[in-house]
């Protein structure tokens, strides 16, 4: 597989939660986390892929600074990390930035630090207590299960687009 464009929805370092609306055609500001804290990494998604929630498919990207909402960020995948979200399977790719020297020598989850690992799920585990809502984390994959549902991810937007003409 080739390199990902991962659309950046929330930068490293926001506590803001901001997400792409197809109707208004921009990024939206969605909540403010009620938790202390910031988000580990640059999050947004893959254009053109629908996850198993039905939403686009999550995707993270390791940086060294945070972007900003809207950045496009040719991206390499290294791994996968799975949750659930309200009782969905809640996939999210794991990417380094491809041009990036600090990044791009990173080319499979186990090249990664173990904190910065450790760091993203503590954050997913427990971002949406404060608001009352329960996530289950399942952990981490290596790159082969995420490309498997990056192609799923595509397969899955092509079908529906098929169905909706």
């Amino acid at each position: 597989m080739s390199d990902l464009n991962i659309i950046v929805e929330v930068p490293k370092g926001s506590r803001n939660k901001y997400e792409y609306d197809p109707e208004v055609g921009g990024i939206k500001l969605d909540r403010f986390l009620f938790s202390s804290m910031v988000y580990p990494v640059d999050y947004g998604f893959v254009p053109h892929a629908m996850g198993a929630d039905g939403d686009p498919l999550d995707a993270m990207v390791c940086v060294s600074e945070p972007t900003f909402p809207g950045c496009i960020i040719p991206s390499t995948p290294i791994g996968l990390f799975r949750m659930k979200d309200e009782a969905q399977i809640d996939d999210k790719v794991l990417c380094v930035p491809a041009e990036d020297p600090n990044w791009s020598w990173v080319e499979s989850l186990d090249m990664l630090p173990e904190q910065l690992r450790d760091e993203i799920s503590h954050f997913f585990s427990v971002y949406k207590q404060p608001e009352g809502k329960h996530v289950e984390v399942d952990g981490w994959y290596p790159k082969e299960a995420a490309l498997e549902v990056i192609e799923e991810s595509f397969q899955r937007q092509r079908d529906l687009d098929a169905k909706t003409g």
